[in-house]
């Protein structure tokens, strides 16, 4: 909005040609978010307490969970608004990348607050169920793929050329075209990343974190793709209106820092599936728009481990049961870092492990422009 409303004017008051850099405006946007979190969680927190939206905790969960009993959840408001008000703020309104992103976000974001509303005010224990919330997640990836094969043009004439296609990390020049397959994997990519983020979401500032690390990395990765010298340098597509996806990615990392300031241990509030599922569908929605979905395997490596391990867990246990009449696991606790805390770890070293995890994981996602 900024952009529409102040770059107009730049010939007449100089320093307003500030708005034209994506730089620039990331910043601000990384900084609204900061600061709206900090504005607004307080009074969200306050207002959840009061109509009593609270986290049920499992009883088959880890017995120290049991304390975090009537902690207020559907804290993914929080983030919605500290995401999207300023992106409208600061990115350009005309750039389709920016909508389908802010379409995803929101589109997930309702999914997971109905679920959060039926099971916190309605108190159904499972929340919405699962094939309707597998029917969002896949209608969104359907969408997606219609808009990106019905508008190609819209979002550069490079993304036209390669609109199917797909890069492969450490393969220089090397490219893969999905055909006919290209909304069932964005289907996938959605809704494996959604759901991954979902599974993660599971200690006082674990997932908010790791989706705050990614978005850093994504944000690095749209600004390259869309600048003309830096992906012909490191040769990649070139994707001429897909660097304001920049500024949407540093929204969300402000936002991801302003919502850890109240969920990091012992958590205020949580995140629940309005935050998850709306934070996953935003980051495997990005890899399909930069054309980085394999990628995304190793930038969202923990969100894959995390799957990983509660797919494993319950194969296993029915397997073993099938076979013996006694189902066993592989680990003592699936998603993967309940386990670690049932070895012993405290919380905040299971969460902070796996954040240097995932910085380690970025840094390697990183590498893979030059080690081709």
């Amino acid at each position: 909005m900024f952009y529409h409303l102040l770059y107009p004017f730049h010939q007449e008051i100089s320093w307003l040609n500030l708005f034209r850099y994506i730089t620039f405006r990331s910043a601000g946007a990384a900084i609204t978010a900061l600061l709206i979190s900090f504005l607004i969680g307080p009074f969200i927190i306050r207002k959840l307490q009061q109509l009593q939206i609270k986290e049920e905790i499992r009883s088959d969960g880890p017995q120290t969970h049991l304390t975090k009993r009537g902690t207020p959840t559907m804290g993914g408001l929080i983030i919605l608004c500290a995401v999207i008000i300023p992106t409208f703020l600061w990115a350009r309104l005309d750039n389709l990348y920016v909508g389908i992103i802010l379409l995803a976000t929101v589109w997930m974001g309702f999914v997971g607050f109905y679920d959060d509303y039926l099971k916190a005010v309605k108190k159904k224990k499972k929340g919405l169920v699962a094939k309707y919330k597998l029917a969002g997640q896949i209608s969104l990836g359907i969408l997606i793929g219609v808009i990106l094969l019905s508008a190609p043009r819209a979002l550069g004439l490079n993304f036209s050329h390669h609109v199917t296609e797909t890069t492969i990390p450490f393969f220089k020049d090397l490219l893969l075209n999905f055909g006919v397959l290209y909304i069932p994997m964005i289907v996938i990519v959605v809704t494996a990343t959604s759901n991954g983020v979902n599974l993660t979401d599971g200690l006082d500032g674990l997932a908010i974190g790791i989706v705050g690390i990614a978005a850093a990395a994504f944000g690095m990765i749209c600004y390259v793709s869309g600048h003309v010298q830096f992906s012909d340098y490191l040769n990649i597509i070139y994707l001429d209106t897909c660097g304001e996806l920049t500024v949407f990615c540093a929204a969300l990392m402000g936002a991801s820092l302003g919502f850890l300031w109240f969920n990091s241990h012992p958590a205020e509030i949580f995140m629940g599936d309005t935050g998850s599922l709306a934070l996953g569908g935003a980051l495997g929605t990005l890899a399909v728009l930069v054309k980085k979905e394999f990628l995304l395997v190793i930038i969202g490596g923990i969100f894959v481990i995390e799957a990983a391990s509660v797919i494993l867990q319950t194969t296993y246990f029915k397997y073993s049961r099938a076979r013996t009449g006694t189902g066993r696991r592989i680990f003592r606790m699936a998603p993967i870092h309940h386990h670690f805390e049932q070895l012993g770890w405290p919380e905040n070293k299971v969460v902070v492990r796996f954040w240097i995890i995932q910085i380690l994981l970025v840094l390697i996602s990183l590498t893979t422009f030059k080690i081709r």
